[in-house]
């Protein structure tokens, strides 16, 4: 009786390599640092899997390409010894599990039975590189050295450090204000401000002179932006209407955009008022002539503003944008999620803050715009619940030269019915179109399906099954990814 063929190797069999799987004979003098370069790549990019024991297909196909790890059985053993020894930072640990290796049974190219080796790589949440040889990051189906200044930027955008903890060439003396009083009289510091911001971590030496990094002068200088010579402020457009429409030369701005700059608390305080003030006296119509009431809850604003400013990427030289329709408030920050963050994470994770030290640091002034205990976003949520408005939508603008996150809050009423649908979501696992008609207790199967698209689209509800029939589809509410699947990649 013949044995069959692993179902998985089958499925191998006629795949070329792509970005998140390579293959690799296991011979003697076989290049370890190639493999090390791939399994790096895929940590620094998007993950992958490294199959050992299976020839390139370019050189081999079918059951042909099935040598398995037997060739060298001890190179499996010695691969794992040089990723611990060579990659730093270590491939495991909190930002991210060591690499697992899974032993495949299967037959060998010549009826045998043999092994091969799938070993797994996550993606990181740091950047690894290998002694002596760089950097590496995955292309569509090989593996690149990047640059010293791509991987300081790599760096930036995943969040493992923060452009704000860099040096910069400002005088001390400048950061001498009223807000470095308001905070060192709320911290109870007495020694003059030189010696007060050394031990603050707030000034870094560099060629034996001692420099303020980029946070003090966004703490305290009167004019950040201009001492820095770099876009860090806020800007603030109020439009005419439900989108940007340009007319000529000219856009429906209800007036001229505004720039609030200077420290940082004083941005949030001052951009909070801003909007209020916009709010207040910017009334709209709509096109049935009827004014348009908005309503959204202070302290949902206040997080909006405040998130942008102390999460946005601070390596990217561009402003925050507050954009006020007659139907939302966008408020769009520089540069993506950090920590590979996806936006149904968002409120379901813990916090992870871009720039932990301006978190911190802004917490000490008087009447701190953050208290740092991870109540932003589901703050957000709630209070736009109390006000019975939909929740705060998290997107991630594309086509733009610069990642960005931007903050979508609705001046929309939320039907009643789905306060249903989400409390039946909180306690099973999804729902279809039968459910939602026994929830409104009708039989508009029509009716039901538009609602489902439009939770689809307001990013409420997401579909389980994408291949299923409309009439079959499930749905459920968006979330983190729970269980790993270690072909995934495929």
């Amino acid at each position: 009786m013949n044995t069959p063929q692993n179902p998985r190797v089958l499925s191998w069999l006629p795949l070329d390599e792509t970005k998140t799987l390579e293959f690799k004979r296991v011979v003697k003098g076989m290049e370890f640092m190639k493999c090390i370069q791939t399994l790096t790549a895929f940590a620094n990019t998007q993950g992958g899997v490294l199959v050992l024991g299976m020839e390139d297909i370019k050189k081999a196909q079918g059951q042909d390409r099935l040598y398995g790890v037997e060739e060298h059985p001890d190179a499996v053993d010695e691969l794992l010894r040089l990723v611990r020894a060579r990659v730093q930072p270590p491939m495991a640990g909190d930002l991210m599990p060591e690499p697992v290796f899974h032993t495949i049974p299967c037959l060998l190219r010549n009826g045998e039975p043999g092994s091969l080796v799938a070993i797994e790589v996550r993606p990181s949440l740091d950047l690894h590189s290998i002694e002596a040889d760089g950097t590496w990051e995955r292309l569509e189906r090989s593996n690149r050295r990047m640059t010293a200044h791509e991987a300081t930027e790599r760096r930036f955008r995943l969040g493992v450090v923060s452009a704000l903890d860099l040096p910069v060439d400002v005088s001390v003396e400048l950061l001498d204000t009223i807000w470095w009083q308001d905070y060192r009289n709320q911290r109870g510091l007495t020694r003059p401000i030189e010696e007060a911001t050394k031990h603050l971590g707030l000034l870094k030496q560099v060629n034996g002179a001692w420099k303020p990094t980029r946070l003090a002068v966004l703490l305290f200088a009167e004019f950040p932006s201009e001492l820095l010579g770099e876009k860090c402020a806020i800007r603030l457009f109020h439009y005419q209407g439900e989108a940007i429409k340009h007319v000529g030369a000219t856009t429906n701005l209800v007036k001229p955009p505004r720039t609030i700059g200077g420290p940082a608390v004083r941005q949030i305080r001052e951009a909070l008022k801003a909007v209020e003030e916009e709010l207040a006296t910017g009334v709209q119509v709509s096109p049935m002539g009827f004014e348009m009431i908005q309503r959204y809850p202070r302290r949902a604003i206040q997080e909006a503003i405040t998130n942008a400013v102390i999460h946005r990427d601070y390596s990217i030289p561009l402003d925050i944008q507050i954009r006020i329709f007659s139907d939302r408030i966008e408020v769009e920050s520089p540069g993506g999620l950090p920590h590979r963050l996806r936006v149904q994470d968002l409120g379901l994770v813990r916090s992870m803050p871009r720039n932990p030290s301006l978190v911190n640091h802004l917490r000490e002034f008087p009447a701190p715009p953050n208290q740092d205990a991870g109540e932003g976003i589901p703050m957000m949520k709630s209070l736009m619940r109390q006000a019975e408005l939909y929740p705060p939508l998290f997107l991630l603008p594309k086509g733009a030269e610069w990642e960005s996150v931007e903050v979508a809050l609705l001046n929309e009423s939320r039907p009643s019915v789905w306060d249903q649908v989400s409390d039946y979501l909180d306690k099973h696992d999804d729902l279809g179109n039968a459910e939602v008609r026994e929830i409104l207790q009708t039989k508009d199967t029509l009716g039901v399906s538009k609602m489902l698209k439009a939770w689809v689209e307001a990013r409420l509800l997401e579909v389980v099954d994408l291949a299923a029939a409309k009439q079959h589809r499930r749905y459920r509410k968006p979330g983190p990814q729970t269980a790993w699947d270690l072909f995934a990649w495929l």
